[in-house]
Formats: C-alpha cells, structure tokens, sequence
C-alpha cells in the first residue's frame, strides 16, 4: 500500500463523521459507527465472531467506539478489494489519488463509482485535470458539499 492510511482514516472519519447509535444517513439507509450502510453491508459472520455483534444487537443497542473502529477498518479493507478487482490500475496513483479513490469507493460503494465511466478513465490515463473536472461536474458532487471540492483538488494537484 502506498496511501496513508492514518490520513485516509482522518479523511473518511472528518467525512462521515462516527455515531455509535444508529442513524439515517442521507439516502435513508441505516448507518452506524463511521459510515457503516446497515440494510446493504450489514455484519458479517465474520464479525459476529470477532466483536461479539449482531444486526439485531446493533440495531437494539449500538456499538463501542471500539467495535465501530473494527467495522471500519473492515470497511476500508473491502473497498480495497473492490478496487483491487475492478480497477487494478488505482495501485498506480500516487498515494493521494489511491486517498481520493478509496474515500469515493467508501462513500459511494463500488457499483456507484463504476458509473463515473468518463472520469475513470481520465484518472486512468493521467488526466487529473479532467478527472476533478469530472468528479465537480457530478451529481455525486452536489450532494456530498465540501466533500467533492476537497477530493477533486487532492485529484487534480496530486497533494492535499
């Protein structure tokens, strides 16, 4: 890996923001801990084991500050994965662009980020530019505020 982890963490944190209650989030889904989608990711078999929780317990009782940062580490891990699978070439950025990938996988989910076709490949082929571009143009980008201005200048100068 060659982001920052710990300023990715920052970022997504600053972004999200952490509750440890359940909320609704923006498009209406359950949401807990630093931005976890209830009704789409949920907790995993693998999780239950590991932090001692359940859908029904969470959404009964909540979680520890503890238990959320677990869930996001898992989080960001999977948007890893995601990324690894359908956009190979994001490894080639530089360390603030993989930030800037990651934050939108995170945020949007894999399916939703594929759907920017046009800036991708903009980011692919080096036009960071065109990418921030892309990414201000957005409706993505009317919805999340200063999030979209933030990432769309670390896109298009490469630094924070």
């Amino acid at each position: 890996m060659t982001y920052d982890r710990e300023a990715l963490a920052a970022e997504l944190t600053r972004d999200e923001g952490e509750r440890l209650k359940v909320y609704r989030c923006t498009a209406g889904k359950r949401t807990i801990g630093i931005g976890r989608n209830l009704d789409d990711v949920g907790i995993s078999k693998a999780e239950t084991a590991a932090l001692g929780i359940t859908l029904a317990s969470v959404l009964r009782n909540g979680i520890t500050r503890e238990q959320s940062r677990a869930l996001f580490a898992n989080d960001i891990a999977e948007c890893e994965r995601q990324l690894d699978a359908r956009l190979p070439w994001w490894r080639t950025l530089n360390g603030v662009r993989q930030r800037v990938l990651l934050n939108m996988c995170f945020n949007l989910g894999i399916t939703r980020l594929l759907g920017f076709r046009n800036t991708l490949a903009k980011m692919k082929r080096g036009d960071f530019a065109g990418a921030a571009a892309g990414m201000r143009a957005s409706l993505w980008a009317r919805q999340v505020g200063d999030r979209d201005e933030r990432l769309a200048a670390m896109m298009e100068k490469g630094t924070v």
